[in-house]
């Protein structure tokens, strides 16, 4: 019961921490666009987007310290511990200085990657410099992160980065302006990194009275230990840079800086709903590795198929309601003026309907030690998205490019990921039908249902009251008509005699 509740109070946790930060960014998103501009906005968004590279240097150790930590705390290994942390700490303190040095040489090269319009090149090289910094910030702080979730103790992580979040907003609405604008946004986060990983890493050393960083735990046998894991997942953080970053640096190279404001409109929409949800499957990682170590498959199973059902819940609601209110949402978050975000929104999250789901198999697997096929097949659904977007925005424009991360989706994670997930889990095909969708089912028809007759009765107006209210109905009927068949199915299950159950 106790690592029962360990979950639930992790997932509370995670989803208080993206609540708050989605309603700071979706009230900051509209602040910064209209006080930059599309221009400086766009070059902002393009310049992070390359930024997003610095993912790589993770190298996959991301993962790998989360799990190896939780693994070796449930031993009470406190030796091995050490070892795996000081090693990749150093390993990012050497990532961090290469990412200086990259930094550098794009700031010296940033003439040639866009046409900037009437922003200083001085700016654009400035801002280029401190993000350089904010990475190597965070890569080196990142290992205290990782092992507070390598612990499960992701409330402690999470309340860290609201601080932040409310740090952020709060020195935003009180230093930035138009000139200077850029500058300005990139001195802000990098504030806030340094306040995070500060936090972080005084929480990391509270929580694990035996963790120590010194020369003498710098054993590098470690790497044959996890270095198979890690070069799997750093294959997994390569797939993930290709889907997130690229889009925005195709459509820069292909248009203009402010051509990506609509796509990035839709994508951040997408972004706001994909982050909670996704977190179910990186809470049940740690919680996925302690199970299979203890060799407890139909807790494991128990754990896959009702992270799948949670997760298949919430963002098929949300793409019900996108559906029928996301024009409304967006012309009263941002203004009119982006048409082609809501086509573009409906494309993203629908393919999200099959990653987020999926992605719940996948960190289990992850949990499990099996990294290697799930990556192969990441990698080469985030290069068929490169091909596709390269191919499709030549003709489609922003649409193809939506379409070319949305394709490979539903080709590789519904028709190959699920499947060997399944395997490996032994679930069957009607067991996950029945287990994990059936119950959803109810549910989202009765939600359908609300948001077709709705607009029939009530005039849908640009307007943040009528849009909660919405939002409101549509969680009530969702969730409600969810509990009631949740109580229902039970209460059946506990009628029928034991005889007939076996």
């Amino acid at each position: 019961m106790t690592q029962r509740r360990s979950i639930k109070t992790n997932l509370c946790a995670t989803w208080l921490n993206h609540g708050v930060s989605l309603m700071i960014g979706v009230f900051l998103m509209p602040y910064v666009l209209h006080i930059l501009g599309d221009a400086q906005y766009g070059s902002w968004i393009f310049i992070n987007a390359i930024a997003g590279y610095s993912g790589l240097l993770y190298l996959g150790f991301g993962q790998t310290i989360s799990r190896y930590v939780a693994h070796y705390h449930a031993k009470q290994d406190w030796n091995r511990l050490n070892h795996v942390s000081n090693v990749i700490f150093v390993i990012y303190l050497c990532m961090g200085s290469l990412a200086l040095l990259t930094a550098g040489i794009i700031a010296w090269l940033a003439p040639h990657l866009s046409d900037w319009g009437t922003i200083s090149l001085y700016e654009i090289r400035m801002v280029i410099l401190i993000l350089g910094l904010n990475v190597f910030v965070g890569l080196a702080g990142s290992v205290f992160g990782g092992i507070l979730m390598g612990i499960q103790r992701f409330d402690i992580e999470r309340g860290v980065n609201l601080t932040g979040a409310l740090l952020r907003l709060a020195l935003t609405l009180m230093f930035l302006k138009a000139e200077w604008g850029l500058l300005t946004i990139a001195l802000i986060f990098f504030t806030v990194t340094v306040v995070e990983n500060a936090g972080q890493c005084y929480f990391a050393f509270r929580q694990v009275k035996t963790f120590r960083i010194g020369r003498r735990y710098l054993d590098w046998s470690i790497l044959k230990e996890c270095g198979s894991f890690s070069g799997y997942a750093f294959i997994d953080a390569i797939a993930w840079t290709l889907i997130e970053a690229t889009d925005s640096i195709l459509i820069g190279i292909f248009f203009s800086p402010a051509m990506i404001v609509p796509y990035y409109i839709a994508l951040r929409l997408t972004q706001f709903i994909n982050m909670p949800i996704a977190q179910i499957g990186k809470v049940f990682m740690p919680r996925a590795g302690e199970l299979h170590a203890n060799e407890d498959h139909h807790a494991l199973q128990k754990l896959v198929l009702n992270g799948v059902s949670l997760s298949f819940l919430l963002v098929t609601g949300f793409f019900i309601g996108v559906c029928f209110f996301g024009t409304t949402l967006i012309n009263t978050w941002i203004g009119t003026g982006y048409p082609e975000s809501h086509i573009i929104l409906m494309i993203l999250l629908g393919a999200r309907i099959i990653a987020l789901p999926v992605s719940t198999f996948r960190s289990v697997l992850y949990g499990m030690g099996h990294v290697k096929i799930p990556s192969l097949i990441y990698i080469s659904e985030a290069i068929a998205n490169l091909i596709l977007s390269l191919v499709l925005i030549q003709s489609l424009g922003l649409i193809g490019v939506a379409l070319g991360t949305a394709i490979p989706i539903f080709v590789a994670e519904l028709g190959i990921i699920l499947p060997y997930a399944m395997k490996k889990l032994n679930i069957t095909a009607s067991q996950l039908l029945r287990t994990a969708i059936a119950p959803t089912l109810a549910p989202l028809l009765a939600l359908l249902g609300y948001s077709y007759f709705l607009p029939h009765f009530f005039e849908i107006r640009n307007s943040w009251a009528i849009l909660v209210g919405v939002a409101t109905g549509g969680g009530v009927f969702l969730l409600g008509t969810w509990l009631v068949f949740e109580k229902g199915t039970v209460l059946l299950h506990r009628s029928v005699p034991e005889s007939i159950k076996s």
